[in-house]
């Protein structure tokens, strides 16, 4: 859990409208009017990159999540990207910044890097909000499930499924459920066949995009359609609604 006197923390399976023609934040479960109250008014934004040598994407993504937040009325004073061009200042990055994001993408090559400049260590103190997309809400787990996603990693003796997260919370988040959940995977039913059957030490929650949990005060509160997966099952979990 998050230390309940300091950060808050928004981890998502997606911000933004799913198949919208731009980059768009979801105001769907109150998630806009949230966001809203628990940002200060000047923004400066860290985005912690996923791949750290992906510059290019990095910055595409960045520029587009900087877009959705301008729109939806909460503009970025400043928006810096740590990856592999500016890890060498992170904790200084981290110190100056009110707002982080953990961007989405592929969750082993982002853990990877997570370790590699001890970003739990360096979040330790951090008094801002954090917003998790997708790999990023899934690593900020104790413990990360990476539920495989690429071919051969289900099949693969050397994958592996279960890695040291940020330790923001015991909840392991599964991202997309309503675009993944009859997804094939090595020739297997990616949910029925590999996440079930993992699912006998560990319990799984699954948010369909527009869904989030959030962390505050030494709390955590669900908010849309989510799933939880436990022992080889799955069952629809309650959640909240409305604005702030």
């Amino acid at each position: 859990m998050m230390d309940g006197g300091r950060s808050v923390a928004f981890l998502t399976s997606s911000p933004c409208v799913p198949e919208a023609d731009r980059p768009m934040l979801n105001p769907a479960n109150g998630f806009v009017d949230r966001l809203c109250a628990a940002l200060p008014s000047q923004l400066h934004v860290l985005y912690v990159c996923s791949s750290p040598d992906g510059a290019e994407k990095t910055d595409r993504y960045a520029a587009e999540m900087s877009q959705a937040f301008a729109e939806a009325g909460m503009p970025f004073a400043s928006l810096t990207v740590l990856d592999r061009r500016s890890d060498s200042r992170a904790a200084q990055l981290i110190a100056q910044s009110n707002f982080v994001i953990l961007s989405g993408g592929h969750v082993p090559t982002q853990n990877l890097y997570f370790q590699q400049i001890n970003l739990r260590g360096l979040l330790r103190g951090y008094q801002g909000v954090l917003m998790g997309v997708s790999a990023g809400s899934m690593n900020a787990a104790r413990v990360v499930y990476a539920q495989p996603e690429e071919e051969g990693e289900s099949a693969g003796p050397a994958y592996r499924r279960w890695l040291d997260g940020l330790g923001l919370t015991d909840t392991m988040i599964l991202p997309h459920y309503q675009m993944v959940k009859d997804q094939l995977l090595d020739g297997q039913r990616l949910f029925e066949d590999i996440t079930y059957a993992d699912s006998f030490r560990h319990a799984f929650l699954a948010l369909v995009d527009g869904s989030y949990l959030l962390l505050e005060h030494g709390t955590e509160r669900l908010f849309g359609e989510a799933y939880r997966i436990e022992n080889g099952s799955l069952t629809q979990v309650g959640w909240e609604c409305g604005g702030a």
